[in-house]
């Protein structure tokens, strides 16, 4: 069987996109903030910007034609955290991890006691007191993660991207 080399995650361009675009909106990509929240779009865009590998296998891939061609992991909050720890083909793969594990370019997502999560934040720095974070729907960047209310956490340490060519 023939090894997949495993390109390198780009999470300084993953962290710069997140800052040019953290209190905009890229004309590229529709705007979902009026119709159930942006977070997860704007978590994307930052991972495509680290990635530059989008996974085009219909429904469960990870990608953005348009606003009515895409994934349900472009958008949704538990499809992009199903897609990045399940993933084995081309694109981005993650793995759940401890906060303490964190990089730039990774991801956190709060959530309800009742175990749905509802917010996808991109890690763009770190303080004494933890991880800075960008996010859209209530547009942020360098927001510090515990300044926002939630019950729950996991965080998505991205560990690389599978070529398009992957099987």
């Amino acid at each position: 069987m023939e090894k997949i080399e495993i390109l390198p995650y780009d999470r300084k361009a993953a962290a710069e996109y997140a800052r040019k675009w953290a209190f905009g909106r890229n004309p590229a990509y529709y705007d979902f903030s009026r119709i159930g929240g942006d977070c997860t779009n704007f978590a994307s865009q930052c991972l495509y910007a680290g990635a530059k590998v989008m996974n085009f296998t219909p429904v469960t891939g990870w990608f953005y034609i348009n606003a009515n061609d895409r994934t349900a992991s472009w958008t949704g909050v538990e499809y992009f955290y199903r897609f990045l720890v399940g993933n084995d083909g081309p694109g981005p793969f993650a793995e759940e991890t401890d906060l303490k594990k964190l990089e730039i370019g990774d991801f956190v997502q709060l959530g309800r006691e009742t175990g749905d999560f509802y917010h996808t934040p991109v890690v763009v720095g770190f303080s004494r007191r933890g991880p800075l974070v960008a996010a859209h729907s209530y547009d942020a960047y360098r927001r510090p993660l515990f300044s926002y209310s939630f019950d729950r956490l996991r965080c998505l340490h991205i560990l690389g991207v599978r070529p398009p060519d992957a099987p």
